[in-house]
């Protein structure tokens, strides 16, 4: 059987050149991540690296392995005029006075899933710039803006999903560090019987988010009338890859420990790339159950915010609560 290789699906694509190439760059960048996550303890990646992000978290040494070498490849890509990083204070412009694209991504999002051998990702957006030479308010655009978003999942298989706001495709990265069109036209069901979310916490939640979990977890007993099952990875890259492969929903509530910050995921690296794939994929992406999170206009580099998204009718049940 002969597959469609990712290079094959971006040559075909139509969109401006300077797009394809971003593309390009990053999924080799992708399937060289791969092979370092792969590599684990035997190529020294594993553990904490000592250093403290902009996020106040501790950084493992493969969150700053995998931050450079997107880095430098995307500032290296003559398409690209600057970069932010989840794991950056402030946005890096490239010297390239020709770049027409910003990108913008979580290196390894589920860093804390490293040390065990769970799942982790890399997330990407990609927005037009405004100017070759931007500044920082140049990347505050909102997520409708994007012309592409991706992600790599690395587990068993290494997946690549992506989106040009024309459907979402997946790609399987092969043993010669290929990537293979493997999920021509990857679609959220509009119904689930999974979710996601961490319900140690649930006493900490808003009113209506605690009584919408609470009718899951009566099940067949409760208002909803059917038995449901919680996942949890962990890392949002793999939830959500499990969302698009099977349908659920993935939330990340505010919650009242930390009453002045809106949520936890950060807007331009997670919640934009993750919403446009999703909304692509046919489900909906919210902050609340109502709020698109696409329409959230961006106002610093690092803004978090609640996150809701999945399969569309269990996404309006939240609302409803």
């Amino acid at each position: 059987m002969t597959r469609t290789s990712l290079d094959a699906h971006i040559a075909a694509l139509d969109v401006a050149d300077g797009l394809k190439t971003v593309l390009t760059v990053v999924g080799q960048t992708c399937a060289e991540i791969s092979r370092v996550v792969a590599g684990g303890a035997l190529v020294g990646a594993l553990g904490a690296s000592g250093q403290i992000n902009v996020q106040d978290e501790e950084q493992k040494k493969l969150d700053v392995i995998t931050d450079d070498m997107l880095t430098q490849a995307l500032l290296a890509c003559p398409a690209i005029a600057g970069v932010a990083s989840e794991e950056k204070d402030a946005a890096e412009i490239a010297t390239n006075a020709a770049g027409e694209y910003l990108a913008l991504f979580d290196p390894l999002d589920g860093s804390s899933n490293i040390d065990i051998n769970a799942p982790v990702g890399t997330i990407v957006s990609v927005l037009k710039s405004p100017s070759a030479q931007p500044g920082e308010a140049d990347f505050l655009q909102p997520g409708r803006r994007q012309v592409a978003a991706l992600y790599a999942v690395y587990g068993p298989q290494t997946m690549l999903v992506l989106t040009t706001g024309d459907g979402v495709k997946g790609f399987t990265l092969a043993q010669d560090g290929q990537w293979f069109l493997t999920h021509d036209a990857i679609a959220v069901s509009p119904d689930t019987k999974e979710f996601a979310i961490n319900v140690s916490n649930q006493r900490h939640w808003a009113e209506p988010v605690q009584r919408y979990v609470d009718g899951l977890l009566k099940g067949a007993d409760g208002p909803r009338g059917k038995n449901f099952n919680m996942r949890w990875v962990a890392a949002m890259v793999a939830d959500v890859h499990r969302i698009l492969m099977r349908g659920g929903v993935f939330i990340y509530p505010w919650d009242r420990r930390e009453p002045n910050k809106p949520g936890k995921l950060r807007l331009m690296y997670e919640g934009n790339p993750m919403a446009l794939l999703i909304e692509q994929a046919g489900g909906k992406a919210t902050t609340d159950g109502v709020q698109p999170i696409l329409d959230v206009q961006p106002t610093q580099l690092h803004q978090r915010i609640p996150v809701a998204l999945g399969s569309a009718n269990e996404i309006d049940a939240l609302a409803a609560a």
